[in-house]
Protein backbone atom coordinates (compact mmCIF):
# COMPACT_ATOMS: atom_id res chain seq x y z
CA UNK A 1 0.00 0.00 0.00
CA UNK A 2 1.11 3.52 -0.72
CA UNK A 3 0.49 7.03 0.46
CA UNK A 4 1.68 10.31 -0.92
CA UNK A 5 3.97 10.96 2.07
CA UNK A 6 5.76 7.66 2.57
CA UNK A 7 8.42 7.97 5.32
CA UNK A 8 10.34 4.86 4.27
CA UNK A 9 10.29 1.08 4.24
CA UNK A 10 11.70 -1.77 6.25
CA UNK A 11 15.08 -3.12 5.17
CA UNK A 12 15.34 -6.46 3.40
CA UNK A 13 15.10 -9.55 5.60
CA UNK A 14 18.39 -11.08 6.65
CA UNK A 15 19.46 -14.10 8.66
CA UNK A 16 20.39 -13.07 12.17
CA UNK A 17 24.21 -12.83 12.21
CA UNK A 18 26.38 -14.64 14.73
CA UNK A 19 27.10 -13.16 18.16
CA UNK A 20 28.55 -14.35 21.51
CA UNK A 21 26.88 -17.28 23.24
CA UNK A 22 24.51 -16.36 26.05
CA UNK A 23 22.98 -13.44 24.18
CA UNK A 24 19.17 -13.92 24.23
CA UNK A 25 17.88 -14.58 20.74
CA UNK A 26 14.32 -15.47 21.72
CA UNK A 27 12.13 -13.72 24.30
CA UNK A 28 9.01 -15.76 25.13
CA UNK A 29 6.32 -13.74 26.91
CA UNK A 30 3.70 -15.41 29.10
CA UNK A 31 0.89 -12.92 29.87
CA UNK A 32 -0.95 -13.88 33.06
CA UNK A 33 -3.80 -12.63 35.21
CA UNK A 34 -4.57 -14.50 38.43
CA UNK A 35 -2.77 -17.67 37.32
CA UNK A 36 -1.17 -18.69 40.62
CA UNK A 37 -2.09 -22.34 40.04
CA UNK A 38 -0.77 -22.80 36.48
CA UNK A 39 2.14 -20.35 36.35
CA UNK A 40 4.84 -22.41 38.11
CA UNK A 41 4.34 -25.70 36.18
CA UNK A 42 4.00 -23.75 32.92
CA UNK A 43 7.26 -21.84 33.30
CA UNK A 44 9.22 -24.89 34.47
CA UNK A 45 7.91 -27.02 31.63
CA UNK A 46 8.65 -24.32 29.04
CA UNK A 47 12.11 -23.69 30.45
CA UNK A 48 12.93 -27.38 30.46
CA UNK A 49 11.82 -27.73 26.85
CA UNK A 50 13.86 -24.74 25.66
CA UNK A 51 16.89 -25.84 27.67
CA UNK A 52 16.83 -29.26 25.97
CA UNK A 53 15.86 -28.40 22.41
CA UNK A 54 16.43 -24.73 21.56
CA UNK A 55 19.89 -24.16 19.99
CA UNK A 56 20.12 -20.48 20.98
CA UNK A 57 20.10 -18.55 24.22
CA UNK A 58 16.61 -17.52 25.34
CA UNK A 59 14.62 -15.59 27.92
CA UNK A 60 11.18 -16.22 29.43
CA UNK A 61 9.30 -13.09 30.54
CA UNK A 62 6.26 -13.33 32.81
CA UNK A 63 3.96 -10.35 32.15
CA UNK A 64 1.60 -10.00 35.11
CA UNK A 65 -1.59 -8.10 34.19
CA UNK A 66 -2.76 -6.62 37.50
CA UNK A 67 -3.19 -9.98 39.24
CA UNK A 68 -4.90 -9.84 42.66
CA UNK A 69 -3.87 -13.30 43.90
CA UNK A 70 -0.37 -14.64 44.60
CA UNK A 71 0.67 -14.65 40.93
CA UNK A 72 3.21 -11.79 41.40
CA UNK A 73 4.91 -13.66 44.26
CA UNK A 74 5.10 -16.87 42.23
CA UNK A 75 6.57 -14.93 39.29
CA UNK A 76 9.26 -13.34 41.49
CA UNK A 77 10.16 -16.73 42.96
CA UNK A 78 10.59 -18.24 39.51
CA UNK A 79 12.72 -15.28 38.40
CA UNK A 80 14.95 -15.74 41.45
CA UNK A 81 15.32 -19.50 40.92
CA UNK A 82 15.82 -19.61 37.11
CA UNK A 83 18.38 -17.26 35.49
CA UNK A 84 16.53 -17.17 32.14
CA UNK A 85 13.23 -16.02 33.72
CA UNK A 86 12.28 -12.37 34.28
CA UNK A 87 9.03 -10.79 35.39
CA UNK A 88 7.19 -7.56 34.63
CA UNK A 89 4.25 -6.16 36.59
CA UNK A 90 1.53 -4.09 34.89
CA UNK A 91 -1.20 -2.36 36.86
CA UNK A 92 -3.76 -2.68 34.07
CA UNK A 93 -5.29 -5.76 32.48
CA UNK A 94 -5.04 -6.64 28.80
CA UNK A 95 -3.07 -9.26 26.90
CA UNK A 96 -2.27 -6.80 24.13
CA UNK A 97 -1.05 -4.25 26.67
CA UNK A 98 1.27 -6.84 28.22
CA UNK A 99 2.72 -7.95 24.88
CA UNK A 100 3.25 -4.34 23.78
CA UNK A 101 5.08 -3.50 27.02
CA UNK A 102 7.47 -6.47 26.90
CA UNK A 103 8.05 -6.53 23.14
CA UNK A 104 8.72 -2.81 23.02
CA UNK A 105 11.42 -3.00 25.70
CA UNK A 106 12.99 -6.36 24.78
CA UNK A 107 16.46 -6.55 23.23
CA UNK A 108 15.92 -10.03 21.73
CA UNK A 109 15.71 -10.10 17.91
CA UNK A 110 12.85 -12.65 17.97
CA UNK A 111 9.81 -12.09 20.19
CA UNK A 112 7.12 -14.69 20.93
CA UNK A 113 4.28 -15.36 23.31
CA UNK A 114 2.16 -18.29 24.43
CA UNK A 115 -0.74 -18.80 26.80
CA UNK A 116 -0.02 -19.94 30.33
CA UNK A 117 -2.10 -23.10 29.94
CA UNK A 118 0.35 -24.42 27.30
CA UNK A 119 -2.52 -25.81 25.25
CA UNK A 120 -0.20 -25.80 22.22
CA UNK A 121 2.36 -28.59 21.97
CA UNK A 122 5.80 -27.08 22.59
CA UNK A 123 7.34 -29.13 19.77
CA UNK A 124 5.97 -26.45 17.44
CA UNK A 125 8.02 -23.67 19.07
CA UNK A 126 11.25 -24.18 17.13
CA UNK A 127 9.40 -24.44 13.76
CA UNK A 128 7.55 -21.26 14.77
CA UNK A 129 10.64 -19.09 15.28
CA UNK A 130 13.04 -20.70 12.77
CA UNK A 131 11.66 -18.74 9.74
CA UNK A 132 12.13 -15.51 11.70
CA UNK A 133 15.71 -16.33 12.65
CA UNK A 134 16.55 -17.28 9.07
CA UNK A 135 15.05 -14.05 7.73
CA UNK A 136 12.45 -15.85 5.62
CA UNK A 137 9.37 -14.44 7.39
CA UNK A 138 8.32 -11.42 9.42
CA UNK A 139 5.71 -13.02 11.70
CA UNK A 140 4.80 -16.61 12.55
CA UNK A 141 1.58 -18.03 14.01
CA UNK A 142 0.40 -21.39 15.22
CA UNK A 143 -2.69 -22.60 13.39
CA UNK A 144 -5.28 -24.92 14.87
CA UNK A 145 -7.26 -24.86 11.62
CA UNK A 146 -4.56 -26.21 9.30
CA UNK A 147 -5.33 -29.62 7.80
CA UNK A 148 -2.43 -31.32 9.54
CA UNK A 149 -3.21 -29.81 12.96
CA UNK A 150 -4.61 -32.04 15.69
CA UNK A 151 -7.06 -30.27 17.97
CA UNK A 152 -9.09 -31.44 20.95
CA UNK A 153 -11.82 -29.03 22.02
CA UNK A 154 -15.56 -28.82 22.46
CA UNK A 155 -18.05 -28.03 19.66
CA UNK A 156 -18.87 -24.60 21.11
CA UNK A 157 -15.30 -23.32 20.90
CA UNK A 158 -14.82 -25.00 17.53
CA UNK A 159 -17.86 -23.21 16.11
CA UNK A 160 -16.85 -19.82 17.57
CA UNK A 161 -13.29 -20.11 16.25
CA UNK A 162 -14.29 -21.05 12.73
CA UNK A 163 -17.10 -18.47 12.61
CA UNK A 164 -14.68 -15.75 13.74
CA UNK A 165 -12.19 -16.63 11.03
CA UNK A 166 -14.97 -16.62 8.41
CA UNK A 167 -15.89 -13.11 9.57
CA UNK A 168 -12.27 -12.00 9.18
CA UNK A 169 -12.05 -13.46 5.69
CA UNK A 170 -15.33 -11.92 4.61
CA UNK A 171 -14.92 -8.46 6.14
CA UNK A 172 -11.15 -7.82 6.21
CA UNK A 173 -10.07 -10.23 3.43
CA UNK A 174 -7.73 -11.99 5.88
CA UNK A 175 -5.88 -14.97 4.39
CA UNK A 176 -4.26 -16.35 7.56
CA UNK A 177 -6.16 -19.28 9.01
CA UNK A 178 -6.13 -18.78 12.79
CA UNK A 179 -6.11 -15.34 14.39
CA UNK A 180 -6.59 -16.21 18.06
CA UNK A 181 -4.26 -19.14 18.70
CA UNK A 182 -2.09 -18.10 21.66
CA UNK A 183 1.15 -19.08 19.95
CA UNK A 184 2.82 -16.35 17.87
CA UNK A 185 6.20 -14.78 17.13
CA UNK A 186 7.49 -11.65 15.42
CA UNK A 187 10.87 -10.16 14.48
CA UNK A 188 11.80 -7.20 16.67
CA UNK A 189 12.54 -4.89 13.74
CA UNK A 190 9.03 -5.52 12.45
CA UNK A 191 7.48 -5.07 15.90
CA UNK A 192 9.17 -1.68 16.31
CA UNK A 193 7.28 -0.30 13.31
CA UNK A 194 4.09 -2.40 13.46
CA UNK A 195 3.12 -2.14 17.15
CA UNK A 196 2.56 1.67 17.15
CA UNK A 197 -0.14 1.12 14.51
CA UNK A 198 -2.02 -1.45 16.66
CA UNK A 199 -4.58 0.21 18.93
CA UNK A 200 -6.17 -2.71 20.79
CA UNK A 201 -4.84 -3.68 24.21
CA UNK A 202 -6.94 -6.79 24.79
CA UNK A 203 -7.70 -10.03 22.96
CA UNK A 204 -8.16 -8.38 19.57
CA UNK A 205 -4.49 -7.30 19.63
CA UNK A 206 -3.45 -10.47 17.76
CA UNK A 207 -6.01 -10.06 15.00
CA UNK A 208 -5.29 -6.38 14.45
CA UNK A 209 -1.54 -7.00 14.29
CA UNK A 210 -1.95 -9.82 11.74
CA UNK A 211 -4.42 -7.92 9.54
CA UNK A 212 -2.19 -4.84 9.35
CA UNK A 213 0.90 -6.96 8.69
CA UNK A 214 -0.85 -8.88 5.92
CA UNK A 215 -2.25 -5.73 4.30
CA UNK A 216 1.25 -4.22 4.36
CA UNK A 217 2.63 -7.21 2.46
CA UNK A 218 4.64 -8.72 5.32
CA UNK A 219 5.23 -12.47 5.23
CA UNK A 220 3.30 -14.51 7.81
CA UNK A 221 4.44 -18.10 8.37
CA UNK A 222 1.85 -20.59 9.66
CA UNK A 223 2.75 -23.67 11.69
CA UNK A 224 0.24 -26.53 12.18
CA UNK A 225 -0.01 -27.28 15.89
CA UNK A 226 -1.35 -29.93 18.22
CA UNK A 227 -3.71 -28.18 20.61
CA UNK A 228 -5.78 -29.37 23.58
CA UNK A 229 -8.46 -27.11 25.01
CA UNK A 230 -8.08 -26.03 28.62
CA UNK A 231 -11.43 -26.73 30.35
CA UNK A 232 -10.53 -24.31 33.18
CA UNK A 233 -9.95 -21.32 30.87
CA UNK A 234 -11.12 -18.03 32.38
CA UNK A 235 -11.72 -16.30 29.04
CA UNK A 236 -15.19 -14.72 28.85
CA UNK A 237 -16.28 -15.89 25.40
CA UNK A 238 -19.27 -13.57 24.84
CA UNK A 239 -17.49 -10.39 25.97
CA UNK A 240 -14.38 -11.31 24.01
CA UNK A 241 -16.41 -11.99 20.87
CA UNK A 242 -18.20 -8.64 21.22
CA UNK A 243 -14.92 -6.76 21.63
CA UNK A 244 -13.47 -8.60 18.63
CA UNK A 245 -16.40 -7.60 16.42
CA UNK A 246 -15.97 -3.98 17.48
CA UNK A 247 -12.31 -4.27 16.59
CA UNK A 248 -13.14 -5.73 13.18
CA UNK A 249 -15.40 -2.74 12.47
CA UNK A 250 -12.75 -0.23 13.61
CA UNK A 251 -9.92 -1.78 11.58
CA UNK A 252 -12.13 -2.24 8.53
CA UNK A 253 -13.14 1.42 8.63
CA UNK A 254 -9.51 2.53 9.00
CA UNK A 255 -8.45 0.41 6.04
CA UNK A 256 -11.34 1.68 3.92
CA UNK A 257 -10.51 5.33 4.61
CA UNK A 258 -6.76 4.83 4.12
CA UNK A 259 -5.87 6.35 7.50
CA UNK A 260 -3.18 3.75 8.28
CA UNK A 261 0.32 4.40 6.83
CA UNK A 262 0.97 0.75 5.98
CA UNK A 263 3.47 1.64 3.27
CA UNK A 264 6.15 2.20 5.91
CA UNK A 265 6.02 -1.56 6.60
CA UNK A 266 6.85 -2.53 3.00
CA UNK A 267 9.83 -4.73 2.25
CA UNK A 268 12.05 -4.22 -0.81
CA UNK A 269 11.60 -6.66 -3.70
CA UNK A 270 13.61 -9.83 -3.12
CA UNK A 271 16.22 -10.66 -0.51
CA UNK A 272 18.89 -11.61 -3.04
CA UNK A 273 21.57 -8.85 -3.10
CA UNK A 274 21.28 -8.82 -6.89
CA UNK A 275 17.66 -7.74 -6.60
CA UNK A 276 18.65 -4.65 -4.59
CA UNK A 277 20.94 -3.45 -7.37
CA UNK A 278 18.23 -3.45 -10.05
CA UNK A 279 17.30 0.00 -11.30
CA UNK A 280 14.52 1.38 -13.48
CA UNK A 281 12.43 -1.79 -13.08
CA UNK A 282 8.67 -1.09 -12.97
CA UNK A 283 7.23 -2.03 -9.57
CA UNK A 284 3.87 -3.78 -9.36
CA UNK A 285 3.11 -3.49 -13.09
CA UNK A 286 1.25 -6.80 -13.33
CA UNK A 287 -0.94 -6.06 -10.30
CA UNK A 288 -1.68 -2.55 -11.54
CA UNK A 289 -2.65 -3.86 -14.97
CA UNK A 290 -5.09 -6.33 -13.44
CA UNK A 291 -6.60 -3.70 -11.18
CA UNK A 292 -6.83 -1.17 -13.99
CA UNK A 293 -8.55 -3.68 -16.27
CA UNK A 294 -11.12 -4.58 -13.62
CA UNK A 295 -11.83 -0.92 -12.84
CA UNK A 296 -11.90 -0.13 -16.57
CA UNK A 297 -14.40 -2.88 -17.33
CA UNK A 298 -16.72 -1.73 -14.58
CA UNK A 299 -16.29 1.90 -15.64
CA UNK A 300 -17.14 1.03 -19.24
CA UNK A 301 -20.37 -0.67 -18.16
CA UNK A 302 -21.18 2.29 -15.96
CA UNK A 303 -20.42 4.67 -18.85
CA UNK A 304 -22.64 2.76 -21.29
CA UNK A 305 -25.52 2.75 -18.83
CA UNK A 306 -25.12 6.49 -18.28
CA UNK A 307 -24.88 7.15 -22.01
CA UNK A 308 -28.03 5.15 -22.71
CA UNK A 309 -29.87 7.06 -19.98
CA UNK A 310 -28.70 10.50 -21.11
CA UNK A 311 -29.27 9.64 -24.78
CA UNK A 312 -33.01 9.34 -24.14
CA UNK A 313 -33.16 13.05 -23.25
CA UNK A 314 -30.42 14.68 -25.35
CA UNK A 315 -28.18 14.32 -28.36
CA UNK A 316 -25.32 11.87 -28.72
CA UNK A 317 -22.54 14.40 -28.17
CA UNK A 318 -24.03 15.83 -24.97
CA UNK A 319 -24.90 12.35 -23.68
CA UNK A 320 -21.36 11.19 -24.38
CA UNK A 321 -19.81 14.17 -22.58
CA UNK A 322 -22.02 13.80 -19.50
CA UNK A 323 -21.49 10.05 -19.31
CA UNK A 324 -17.74 10.47 -19.66
CA UNK A 325 -17.61 13.16 -16.97
CA UNK A 326 -19.47 11.14 -14.33
CA UNK A 327 -17.74 7.85 -15.11
CA UNK A 328 -14.29 9.51 -15.26
CA UNK A 329 -14.62 10.91 -11.74
CA UNK A 330 -15.60 7.47 -10.46
CA UNK A 331 -12.84 5.83 -12.52
CA UNK A 332 -10.13 8.15 -11.16
CA UNK A 333 -11.25 7.59 -7.56
CA UNK A 334 -11.36 3.81 -8.02
CA UNK A 335 -7.96 3.64 -9.72
CA UNK A 336 -6.45 5.92 -7.08
CA UNK A 337 -7.60 3.64 -4.28
CA UNK A 338 -7.53 0.15 -5.79
CA UNK A 339 -5.04 0.15 -8.67
CA UNK A 340 -2.28 2.48 -7.53
CA UNK A 341 -2.77 2.11 -3.78
CA UNK A 342 -2.92 5.80 -2.87
CA UNK A 343 -4.49 6.27 0.57
CA UNK A 344 -5.75 9.32 2.39
CA UNK A 345 -7.13 12.62 1.13
CA UNK A 346 -3.81 14.23 0.32
CA UNK A 347 -3.59 15.16 -3.37
CA UNK A 348 -7.11 13.90 -4.12
CA UNK A 349 -8.21 17.19 -5.73
CA UNK A 350 -5.06 17.35 -7.83
CA UNK A 351 -5.55 13.75 -8.93
CA UNK A 352 -9.14 14.47 -9.99
CA UNK A 353 -7.99 17.53 -11.93
CA UNK A 354 -5.36 15.48 -13.72
CA UNK A 355 -7.99 12.81 -14.29
CA UNK A 356 -10.17 15.41 -16.00
CA UNK A 357 -7.29 16.19 -18.35
CA UNK A 358 -7.13 12.50 -19.18
CA UNK A 359 -10.90 12.69 -19.64
CA UNK A 360 -10.42 15.43 -22.20
CA UNK A 361 -8.21 13.13 -24.24
CA UNK A 362 -10.79 10.36 -24.01
CA UNK A 363 -13.53 12.81 -24.92
CA UNK A 364 -11.60 13.88 -28.01
CA UNK A 365 -11.19 10.27 -29.11
CA UNK A 366 -14.80 9.25 -28.52
CA UNK A 367 -16.29 12.48 -29.84
CA UNK A 368 -14.12 12.25 -32.93
CA UNK A 369 -15.31 8.68 -33.45
CA UNK A 370 -18.96 9.76 -33.16
CA UNK A 371 -18.35 12.65 -35.55
CA UNK A 372 -16.80 10.29 -38.09
CA UNK A 373 -19.73 7.89 -37.70
CA UNK A 374 -22.31 10.65 -38.19
CA UNK A 375 -20.41 11.86 -41.26
CA UNK A 376 -20.50 8.35 -42.71
CA UNK A 377 -24.18 7.68 -41.89
CA UNK A 378 -26.84 10.29 -41.34
CA UNK A 379 -28.84 8.28 -38.76
CA UNK A 380 -26.71 5.38 -37.43
CA UNK A 381 -28.35 2.71 -35.30
CA UNK A 382 -27.96 2.89 -31.53
CA UNK A 383 -26.11 -0.46 -31.49
CA UNK A 384 -23.65 0.91 -34.06
CA UNK A 385 -23.01 3.96 -31.88
CA UNK A 386 -22.31 1.72 -28.91
CA UNK A 387 -19.91 -0.46 -30.92
CA UNK A 388 -17.97 2.59 -32.13
CA UNK A 389 -17.82 3.99 -28.60
CA UNK A 390 -16.53 0.68 -27.21
CA UNK A 391 -13.72 0.63 -29.78
CA UNK A 392 -12.84 4.26 -29.07
CA UNK A 393 -12.87 3.64 -25.32
CA UNK A 394 -10.51 0.69 -25.70
CA UNK A 395 -8.00 2.93 -27.44
CA UNK A 396 -8.48 5.64 -24.83
CA UNK A 397 -8.08 3.07 -22.03
CA UNK A 398 -4.54 2.17 -23.07
CA UNK A 399 -3.53 5.81 -23.15
CA UNK A 400 -5.33 6.45 -19.84
CA UNK A 401 -3.35 3.72 -18.06
CA UNK A 402 -0.05 5.09 -19.31
CA UNK A 403 -0.96 8.62 -18.22
CA UNK A 404 -2.22 7.44 -14.84
CA UNK A 405 0.94 5.44 -14.16
CA UNK A 406 3.47 7.98 -15.39
CA UNK A 407 1.77 11.30 -14.59
CA UNK A 408 -1.24 11.13 -12.25
CA UNK A 409 -0.09 8.44 -9.79
CA UNK A 410 3.70 8.10 -10.19
CA UNK A 411 5.51 6.05 -7.57
CA UNK A 412 7.92 8.54 -6.00
CA UNK A 413 9.09 6.35 -3.15
CA UNK A 414 12.42 5.56 -4.80
CA UNK A 415 13.05 8.84 -6.62
CA UNK A 416 15.03 10.54 -3.87
CA UNK A 417 18.48 9.13 -3.10
CA UNK A 418 18.86 7.84 0.46
CA UNK A 419 20.41 10.28 2.85
CA UNK A 420 23.66 9.27 4.47
CA UNK A 421 23.60 9.18 8.26
CA UNK A 422 25.63 12.04 9.81
CA UNK A 423 29.08 11.00 10.95
CA UNK A 424 29.58 11.11 14.69
CA UNK A 425 33.26 10.89 15.65
CA UNK A 426 32.49 10.23 19.29
CA UNK A 427 30.16 7.32 18.52
CA UNK A 428 32.66 5.94 16.02
CA UNK A 429 35.42 6.03 18.60
CA UNK A 430 33.22 4.24 21.13
CA UNK A 431 32.31 1.62 18.54
CA UNK A 432 35.97 0.96 17.74
CA UNK A 433 36.81 0.72 21.43
CA UNK A 434 34.10 -1.70 22.55
CA UNK A 435 33.65 -3.77 19.39
CA UNK A 436 30.56 -4.43 17.30
CA UNK A 437 28.81 -6.58 19.90
CA UNK A 438 29.42 -4.49 23.03
CA UNK A 439 27.39 -1.41 22.22
CA UNK A 440 26.07 0.28 25.38
CA UNK A 441 22.48 -0.56 26.16
CA UNK A 442 19.96 2.26 26.06
CA UNK A 443 18.33 3.34 29.30
CA UNK A 444 14.94 1.70 29.94
CA UNK A 445 12.00 3.62 28.61
CA UNK A 446 9.38 5.11 30.90
CA UNK A 447 6.13 6.09 29.25
CA UNK A 448 4.74 9.50 30.27
CA UNK A 449 1.46 9.70 32.07
CA UNK A 450 -1.49 9.89 29.77
CA UNK A 451 0.31 8.14 26.91
CA UNK A 452 -2.00 5.95 24.82
CA UNK A 453 0.09 2.88 25.61
CA UNK A 454 2.08 1.89 28.66
CA UNK A 455 5.33 1.29 26.81
CA UNK A 456 6.02 2.70 23.34
CA UNK A 457 9.57 4.05 23.02
CA UNK A 458 9.20 4.87 19.36
CA UNK A 459 6.86 6.34 16.81
CA UNK A 460 5.70 4.62 13.68
CA UNK A 461 8.27 4.71 10.94
CA UNK A 462 11.24 5.70 13.13
CA UNK A 463 12.79 2.33 13.90
CA UNK A 464 13.20 0.62 10.56
CA UNK A 465 16.92 0.99 9.89
CA UNK A 466 18.47 0.80 13.41
CA UNK A 467 17.75 -2.97 13.45
CA UNK A 468 21.27 -3.84 12.39
CA UNK A 469 22.89 -1.66 15.06
CA UNK A 470 20.67 -2.21 18.09
CA UNK A 471 19.55 -5.82 17.85
CA UNK A 472 21.42 -8.31 19.96
CA UNK A 473 22.71 -10.86 17.49
CA UNK A 474 22.63 -14.61 17.73
CA UNK A 475 24.87 -17.66 17.68
CA UNK A 476 23.91 -21.32 18.09
CA UNK A 477 24.93 -22.60 21.51
CA UNK A 478 27.44 -25.44 21.06
CA UNK A 479 28.73 -27.83 23.73
CA UNK A 480 32.16 -26.16 23.88
CA UNK A 481 30.75 -22.63 24.31
CA UNK A 482 30.66 -20.92 27.68
CA UNK A 483 27.02 -20.36 28.57
CA UNK A 484 25.55 -18.59 31.56
CA UNK A 485 23.22 -21.55 32.05
CA UNK A 486 26.17 -23.88 32.77
CA UNK A 487 26.87 -22.08 36.03
CA UNK A 488 23.81 -23.52 37.72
Amino acid sequence: MRTDSSPGTLPAREHLPAAPAGTPVLDVVIPVHNEEKDLRPCVRRLHGHLDRTFPYAFRITIADNASTDTTPQVARQLAAQIPEVTTLRLEQKGRGRALRAVWSASDAPVLAYMDVDLSTDLNALLPLVAPLISGHSDLAIGSRLARSSRVVRGPKREFISRAYNLILRGSLQARFSDAQCGFKAIRRDVAQVLLPLVEDTGWFFDTEMLVLAERAGLRIHEVPVDWVDDPDSTVHIVRTATDDLKGVWRVGRALATGSLPLDRLARPFGDDPRDRDLEDVPKGLARQLVGFCVVGALSTLFYLLLYSGFRAFTGSQVANALALLVSAVANTAANRRLTFGVRGRGGAVRHQAQGLVVLGIGLALTSGSLAALNAAASEPAHSTELAVLVAANLAATVLRFLLFRAWVFPDRRHDDPPRAAPYDAKCAAQHDAVGPYDAPRAAPYEAPRGAPYDTAPFRAGEAAEPWRDTTVQSLPVRPHDTDARDSR
